[in-house]
This record gives structure tokens, sequence and C-alpha cells, in this order.
């Protein structure tokens, strides 16, 4: 746990400098450190909630995708689905077959006499 409390040495520079250009004419130094103390837990807190915010959202798009997952019967079903609305969606190929078998059985009428 020890690793954990460490507070990283740019987020101390940070508070520092933070506090030093806000000090006060008069200010000791002990109170300056007290206040870059503050800013340092502050800026920890903050990081903290950041990355749960993050965690949380990596947990949502992960459960999110997984649900929208498709199961090994679902692609099948899709697939067929989609060729259904293509079939419906383009009436050309099947004028053109109909067409077609006309166009052989006029062939087959005229051609047998």
């Amino acid at each position: 746990m020890a690793k954990y409390d460490k507070i990283s040495p740019e987020t101390q520079q940070a508070a520092l400098s933070v506090a030093r250009a806000n000090q006060k004419p008069g200010q000791t130094k002990e109170q300056t450190q007290l206040i870059a103390m503050g800013i340092q837990k502050g800026i920890e807190e903050y990081k903290k909630q950041m990355k749960a915010r993050a965690r949380e959202a990596s947990r949502q798009k992960k459960q999110q995708s997984r649900s929208s997952a498709p199961t090994p019967h679902q692609p099948e079903e899709e697939s067929a689905i989609e060729l259904v609305e293509v079939s419906r969606q383009h009436p050309l190929p099947w004028l053109l077959l109909a067409l077609s078998w006309i166009g052989f059985a006029a062939w087959y009428w005229l051609n047998r006499s």
C-alpha cells in the first residue's frame, strides 16, 4: 500500500509552483508548504477520480461490446434478413428473370411447330 501513497515528484513540483504563484505578501515558508501539501492532495484526489472514471467507462464500453456482439446463430439470421431486404429493394433482377423465362417459353412454342 505504501507504493500507492507516494506522491510523484511532478505533482509535488506542480503543487509548489501553484502555491508560490498564489503566495500572499507576508506569508511564511511553512504556510506556503502547507498550501502546497493541500494542492498536492487535491491533485492526487483528482487523478484518482479520473482513473476511476476511466475504468468505469472502460467497463461500460466492454459490456456494450459484449452485449452487441453477435451470437453464433445471429450472423446467419442477419445475412438472410439482409438478402430478403436486398431482393425487395431491387426488383430488376426478378423482372429480368421473368422476362427471360417468358422469352424461353415463347421461343419453345414458336419452334415447336
